[in-house]
């Protein structure tokens, strides 16, 4: 009896302390006409030959993938979160932020744009954003103080983690007067292709810091991949496009507030149909059409029997099956930037925000009544609505750093049935926060609305 050549598998990581990032990739490349394994591959790459590989065949050839095996971490400090949200702009990429949740920030912590030294107009931004951090501070103190006779400390809670909850909860209501131009850290893992795609957005912007910024993480990030990030530059066609949108969107200037929180303003009336037919699609051998013209003869029981059967037995940690991804949900969503920046995490999905602004109005946190502190707030939002409307006269883009996390702004989104399960079970759970969970809330529920049985076996955390 003949016996088959053996061969066992392997798994190993490659030690990046004797590679290069460019390295890796071009070893992870070569695989495709090379018959040895990575290891012996590995013998033949150096550090000038990765750069020459990558000059001639991902720059020169445009075999872009490649570029993905080499991951970069980038970690960039005192940044404005107006322009952590460009940065972060970047489906394919991992960050993580400082919280306004869980720390203070101190006074003082902003971004003053480049584009306002040496105008009259600089005096009037810092001043505005000195006086949001010094009501912030009040209002921190002041929240902690109320909580003390409302959240009492526990029996066994010692001092320093009751104090930690107590500045958890005020933080969590008190950073609402912060406004945009304050300051964060951001963790950043993508890989070089997306590095370039996020360099070229960054260096096309029109706000200075973000094209400070994006010429800051090309030539920091050279030292990891020098050759494949290097002819990145600002893009024509996205500062073209941008100032030619901007020009015929002047119609539709005038702020003016939405019927909802949530709306639901597209969905795909077939998508229980599409749906089923997925489902049976998958393991079966017969062509797509077929499937359909079957599933359109099935009854709503026995459709309903289908969903249940494939959706029944998820349980509260699980990810549904790619087959959800076969339908789409648009909605248009109004809440305050706080909740907008929680929100626009959810990468998988495709969103759209407006620019952002004080005409929507804004949030007022339940716990500044509670505390009688909403006339401290209220001062908050009239010192940014003045700062706003004084710049947003000369500079509307630079007046964006003076929009409060209390403010509104409204974003249009696109998902697939399987990112809406995510999303709304994650941002609908009592630990989410309260401002994003109320508008969650709605769009669920529309979604339920209209396709009950797609949405029958979404279980929302309590």
């Amino acid at each position: 009896m003949a016996k088959a050549t053996a061969y066992p598998l392997r798994t190993y990581p490659f030690n990046q302390q004797k590679l290069t990032e460019e390295e890796i990739a071009v070893i992870f490349a070569m695989t495709s006409r090379r018959p040895e394994p990575f290891d012996e591959i590995q013998k033949l790459v150096t550090a000038e030959k990765a750069a020459d590989f990558h000059e001639r065949w991902v720059l020169n050839y445009g075999h872009a993938s490649v570029a993905e095996h080499a991951i970069i971490h980038m970690a960039v400090e005192n940044l404005s979160r107006l322009a952590a949200d460009t940065l972060e702009d970047n489906r394919l990429a991992s960050y993580t932020e400082k919280s306004s949740r869980y720390q203070i920030l101190p006074q003082d912590y902003f971004h003053v744009p480049q584009e306002l030294e040496g105008t009259p107009l600089y005096e009037t931004y810092v001043t505005a954003c000195q006086r949001l951090f010094e009501l912030y501070g009040q209002l921190v103190d002041g929240i902690q103080a109320h909580l003390r006779t409302t959240l009492p400390q526990g029996e066994n809670e010692r001092d320093g983690t009751y104090n930690v909850r107590l500045r958890r909860e005020a933080t969590d209501s008190c950073r609402f007067v912060l406004p945009s131009a304050a300051l964060t850290n951001v963790g950043v893992t993508l890989n070089a292709r997306s590095m370039e795609h996020a360099v070229l957005k960054l260096l096309s912007s029109e706000l200075a810091e973000e094209r400070t910024l994006g010429e800051e993480l090309k030539q920091r990030g050279r030292e990891v991949t020098p050759t494949l990030i290097k002819y990145t530059e600002p893009n024509d066609y996205l500062m073209g496009t941008r100032k030619a949108q901007q020009e015929l969107a002047k119609p539709f200037q005038q702020p003016q507030a939405s019927a909802a929180e949530a709306l639901l303003i597209h969905y795909d009336p077939d998508a229980e149909l599409k749906v089923v037919a997925a489902f049976l699609y998958k393991y079966g051998h017969r062509p797509y059409a077929e499937v359909m013209q079957h599933v359109r003869g099935m009854s709503d029981e026995e459709r309903h029997a289908v969903i249940d059967e494939s959706l029944s037995r998820l349980g509260s940690h699980d990810t549904p099956v790619r087959e959800l991804e076969s339908v789409y949900y648009t909605f248009e969503l109004t809440m305050d930037y706080g909740a907008y920046r929680e929100f626009k995490r959810h990468r998988m999905q495709s969103y759209m925000p407006q620019p952002s602004g004080t005409g929507l109005g804004y949030l007022t946190p339940p716990l500044m009544a509670d505390a009688g502190l909403e006339a401290l707030f209220d001062e908050a939002m009239e010192v940014s609505q003045k700062g706003f409307d004084a710049v947003a006269g000369e500079m509307p883009v630079v007046a964006q750093y003076l929009v409060t996390h209390a403010h509104r702004r409204r974003a249009i989104t696109t998902m697939n049935l399987r990112e809406c399960y995510h999303l709304f079970k994650l941002r609908t759970q009592p630990t989410a926060h309260f401002s994003i969970r109320q508008v969650m809330d709605q769009a669920v529920e529309q979604a339920r609305q209209v396709h009950p049985a797609l949405f029958k076996h979404l279980r929302l955390r309590e």
